[in-house]
């Protein structure tokens, strides 16, 4: 068997050193090189064209943000960032998967983290993952926010549907192709599942609110949800639904995780189904596994809709094939369609 050829990207003599044996561990990867800086990076994949390249994001010089931009104009590689848990590093992680990036593992403490082998499986299987990915759909994109006018001024509205979004695998990079696209003034809320380490969703959900025209916002425990926004549920908690006195709030728990994540989009949307008294839309995004099959045949009982993103502009089409194998979805579209085919359902659902 041939193994995925990797290159290891790192300032830290320690930090390459350990992350390639770990990674030489696997009978299914070769670590065919590595490089302190980026330019030593870049030199390296033009020359030798890896298959998979792993990058510290903080080096001295040209930084891992700079490098992975001349690569993917230069010579697209699937990239898995290396970021610090910290408001810096993930923002930096945020622009990484905007500019192409395949996907990002944290390092558990820091730049410098002697037990990097906390994460060994994790990137492993996200390397797995690059190694199959459609080079082409990892293409930098920019994100334009349409001007408010006098008539998109925001106005009073009620909550009459819930859209679930979920999303794992190359989720924040179609997030932030959808939601910008949004109108500003719909009779509906947004819970948003995004398959993510805890300190990463807040910069995700700013990023998107920086974006877009509705407001999107990290969820809290106890946060009231209202029409025209969008609640992201925060890293390593799921998100639910409740009903309080006619209105409709956040509840955040650690229960155990579900399809081996937290937070889980089938929670959520159980939760909803259960709880909420409105018209249910349900997307499922790029991602692996299955999250969301089986809340959306909870959906379809329900006399909800269910669209799914297709094969040929997600990422990873395991979520959406997942539902699109058991027969619980409506449409099947490419993600700039799906904006549009959102408010299109939004104002079939309320009656408009």
């Amino acid at each position: 068997m041939e193994k995925i050829r990797v290159l290891v990207v790192d300032d830290s003599a320690f930090m390459r050193k350990i992350i390639q044996q770990m990674l030489e561990e696997s009978k299914e990867i070769e670590v065919i090189g590595t490089a302190r800086d980026g330019k030593e990076a870049l030199k390296f994949t033009l020359q030798n064209s890896p298959d998979v390249i792993t990058m510290d994001i903080e080096m001295p010089g040209m930084n891992g943000l700079q490098t992975l931009k001349y690569i993917m104009e230069e010579k697209p590689t699937p990239v898995i960032m290396l970021s610090a848990y910290t408001k810096k590093g993930a923002e930096e992680t945020m622009q990484a998967l905007e500019y192409g990036a395949f996907d990002f593992v944290c390092k558990p403490s820091g730049e410098i983290s002697p037990d990097i082998k906390n994460v060994q499986n994790e990137l492993i299987e996200k390397i797995k993952l690059a190694k199959s990915v459609d080079i082409k759909k990892l293409k930098f994109f920019g994100t334009e926010k349409i001007k408010i006018t006098d008539k998109e001024k925001k106005i009073d509205l009620k909550t009459e549907i819930m859209v679930v979004i979920a999303a794992s695998t190359g989720g924040p990079k179609v997030l932030s192709e959808i939601i910008p696209k949004l109108p500003r003034n719909l009779n509906a809320s947004f819970l948003i599942i995004q398959h993510m380490a805890a300190g990463f969703t807040t910069s995700l959900a700013n990023r998107l609110d920086q974006q877009s025209l509705i407001d999107v916002k990290e969820a809290a425990q106890g946060d009231l949800i209202e029409p025209g926004k969008a609640y992201l549920a925060p890293g390593d908690f799921h998100m639910e639904i409740i009903k309080e006195n006619e209105e409709y709030k956040i509840e955040l728990n650690q229960k155990p995780q579900k399809h081996g994540v937290r937070p889980c989009a089938d929670i959520t949307i159980f939760s909803v189904v259960k709880n909420f008294g409105g018209k249910i839309l349900c997307v499922i995004l790029t991602g692996m596994g299955k999250d969301g099959t089986a809340g959306a045949e909870k959906v379809k009982e329900k006399k909800g809709i269910v669209l799914a993103q297709d094969k040929e502009t997600s990422i990873i089409f395991g979520m959406p094939k997942s539902a699109i194998d058991k027969g619980v979805v409506d449409k099947v579209l490419p993600v700039e369609k799906m904006a549009d085919e959102i408010v299109i359902q939004i104002k079939n659902l309320s009656g408009n």
